[in-house]
């Protein structure tokens, strides 16, 4: 029998994780649920490594989030054979990869988040219910009275009345289940004025999402996978605005849409402890093996890996034809064949340097993944259901050629920060990449509060954001923020007897709530840093 508790977490990816961690470290009992059967959502089941700003090793994060960096450099420096010149690094990158100073295993990630939530299940303050998915919400006028969850596996469910749900899923369903209001996909410019806005509502014109996979290459071997069923179709797909098929290594610049060639080299020579991740100053996708490795075989001990292990998250594999949200299994199941389309087209046809084609030697890795097939848990989601808040954060407040590299929008009800590009993927109204500079900006808390549900909370993606503006809200260490702080909140509430929109409107309370979080470790404000 499972223990009512004060706060009901819907989601146990990132921003469900740092939701629990935030509301146990105040005493309260928690229901966290996760889909997929492991916790961690984009860093695990969706096998993305972090997506970080250049400042991510000296400022820019909560202290919860700088802990589950180190601790999973901790687990590499325990217990995988770290030649003596990585094995000293304090800040080491397991993977060598160029899209973030900490590429990692997802299974690493996964035995990190499962240590720090370790204490508050031994303590019987929360439990956490994999393969768990909400199917119905009860609501009374403002407040949400109950959440129904259906066990995947067995098919029974479980209804609780928690005083405050958080929901912390990919795709905010929590909030359409429960008739929050909330957006979906582009506003109209004329809505909040954004530059990149379109003319008109598009709801169904969303990022498109990415089922990731993991490689490993073995020369004179043969891996070939059976060919896909839709592989004809993938082979010949050539999007209006690419400058070739989509499978093939020709591709834009999502800064420039200037057309690029990738290469593809599998274990290059190059010393892994030479790759510098810098985001600011090269996106680093040119080199696909490279880009996104997770596994570094140079940075061991001779012998201890036959290859290097990279994550597939390219542009040959971002699906777009179909929005995921209201359409989950006719998208997944077409980004599915994407994926697999490209595992084999790289497989047999892709172009190699000595003027051959095909690498057989590329062999997917399930045991990575944690899945039969290869390919990730979950789908690689951009895009959320995003509420309709006391406060969106807009094109205006974060975009580079608006306030300029050093401005930025100072909130009165900062609960922390991020820095990204104002990063949108193709999208499915047909959007080529808008990649845009920004500048290191601040989370607002009335981008937490909806207008009129009172015990709701995200904790995610689903923030008051925009279509453009979820494009740098987005990323790994910002949902962990998000979720932190959605988490300590409703504890905050319910020890005070108040609501969130008090604790947002009411500068006295608002103050005793931001001391709270500074004690924490949640930083709230920027030094003096320039966008990029």
């Amino acid at each position: 029998m499972i223990a009512e508790p004060d706060i009901l977490i819907v989601g146990g990816g990132l921003g469900g994780i740092a939701a629990a961690l935030g509301a146990c470290r105040a005493g309260r009992r928690v229901v966290m649920t996760e889909e997929t059967d492991w916790i961690g959502g984009q860093l695990t089941a969706q096998a993305v490594p972090p997506d970080e700003h250049p400042w991510v090793e000296q400022f820019g994060t909560t202290a919860t989030y700088r802990a589950l960096r180190e601790g999973i450099r901790a687990y590499y420096r325990q217990w995988y054979p770290l030649r003596a010149e990585a094995l000293g690094l304090e800040e080491l990158n397991p993977g060598a990869g160029r899209v973030s100073k900490l590429c990692h295993e997802p299974r690493v990630a996964l035995a990190v988040l499962e240590g720090m939530l370790a204490p508050y299940r031994a303590a019987g303050l929360l439990t956490v219910l994999t393969e768990h998915r909400a199917v119905s919400a009860e609501t009374d006028g403002d407040m949400i009275r109950a959440v129904t969850v259906r066990d995947l596996r067995s098919g029974g469910r479980t209804t609780f009345t928690a005083r405050y749900v958080v929901d912390a899923t990919e795709t905010g369903e929590l909030l359409d289940l429960a008739g929050v209001e909330h957006a979906n996909g582009a506003e109209a410019q004329d809505e909040f004025g954004e530059p990149h806005a379109p003319a008109e509502a598009r709801p169904e014109n969303q990022q498109g999402i990415t089922v990731c996979f993991a490689l490993s290459h073995h020369e004179g071997e043969d891996h070939t996978v059976q060919r896909p069923e839709d592989y004809d179709f993938w082979r010949s797909y050539r999007p209006d605005f690419w400058p070739g098929p989509l499978l093939g290594f020709e591709a834009p610049d999502p800064r420039t849409l200037e057309s690029v060639p990738r290469t593809f080299v599998p274990n290059p020579d190059l010393d892994p402890l030479a790759v510098s991740a810098d985001q600011s100053a090269d996106a680093g996708d040119k080199e696909l093996w490279g880009f996104r490795r997770i596994l570094a075989r140079g940075l061991h001990r001779p012998g201890a890996f036959g290859s290097d292990i990279t994550l597939v998250n390219w542009p040959l594999n971002d699906y777009w034809l179909k929005p995921y949200i209201g359409q989950e299994a006719e998208a997944l199941r077409e980004a599915r064949q994407l994926s697999l389309s490209v595992l084999y087209w790289l497989q047999t046809e892709a172009p190699r340097a000595d003027g051959g084609t095909g690498f057989p030697g590329l062999r997917i890795r399930p045991d990575v993944t944690g899945t039969a097939d290869g390919l990730a848990k979950a789908a690689y989601v951009r895009e959320s259901r995003r509420i309709k808040a006391v406060t969106t954060v807009v094109e205006q407040d974060v975009a580079i050629d608006v306030v300029g590299p050093y401005g930025r929008t100072r909130y009165r009800d900062s609960v922390g920060v991020g820095g990204y590009r104002i990063d949108l993927h193709p999208s499915t109204g047909g959007d080529s990449y808008i990649d845009i500079g920004s500048v290191p900006f601040e989370i607002p808390l009335g981008a937490l509060v909806p207008r009129r549900v009172r015990n709701l909370l995200p904790a995610g993606k689903n923030i008051g954001t925009t279509h453009i503006t979820n494009g740098c809200y987005r990323l790994h260490p910002v949902e962990w923020n998000v979720g932190e702080v959605a988490g300590a909140l409703a504890a905050h509430c319910l020890d005070e007897g108040v609501e969130p929109h008090q604790v947002q409107a009411e500068d006295k309370r608002f103050e005793e709530f931001g001391r709270l979080l500074d004690r924490a470790g949640v930083q709230r404000r920027w030094p003096d840093v320039r966008g990029y």
